[in-house]
């Protein structure tokens, strides 16, 4: 289960908005302005199983997304969902993934506390004995230049 972010949480003057999640799942995200840089020389890695509930978070994960290791397994991926994130891109990650595909992306994360970080993703599905248990998502720092472009091109994908 996920549960709506609390006002008690969050840092700075914010936003409120309702997701429709993957699942049929309902949040209320509450959101900054306030970007967190993402550190020089670290990897974000994380495992799920295959509905894509997180079963395994690295220390750099909890760092960026401000969540404890707690609050992190067992809740679904989209726990880190921004409401600036065009639905298409998740259809599309899905989409590939399912296939037993590797899927790469650029996308904004949502903080615990409102802010939000950028990552280069690749999400790579496990075999294990030729059935599937989950997927293996590696986050490292992107470029600023394809940031900039990320930012000009998702609120396009919204229409």
């Amino acid at each position: 289960m996920i549960a709506d972010m609390s006002a008690e949480d969050i840092v700075g003057d914010y936003q409120e908005v309702t997701l429709q999640l993957y699942g049929g799942i309902t949040r209320k995200v509450l959101y900054t302005q306030i970007e967190t840089p993402y550190p020089d020389g670290k990897l974000i890695v994380s495992t799920t199983n295959p509905e894509g509930v997180i079963t395994h978070v690295n220390q750099s994960f909890i760092e960026m997304s401000g969540y404890d290791e707690a609050e992190l397994v067992g809740a679904p991926h989209s726990i880190l969902r921004h409401p600036d994130m065009p639905a298409a891109a998740f259809k599309d990650l899905w989409d590939t993934i399912t296939r037993g595909e590797t899927w790469q992306g650029y996308v904004k994360n949502l903080r615990k506390d409102g802010g939000y970080y950028w990552v280069k993703a690749t999400v790579i599905p496990n075999i294990r004995g030729g059935k599937l248990v989950g997927y293996t998502s590696v986050r490292r720092k992107p470029s600023r230049t394809k940031v900039d472009e990320c930012i000009n091109l998702y609120p396009t994908l919204f229409n």
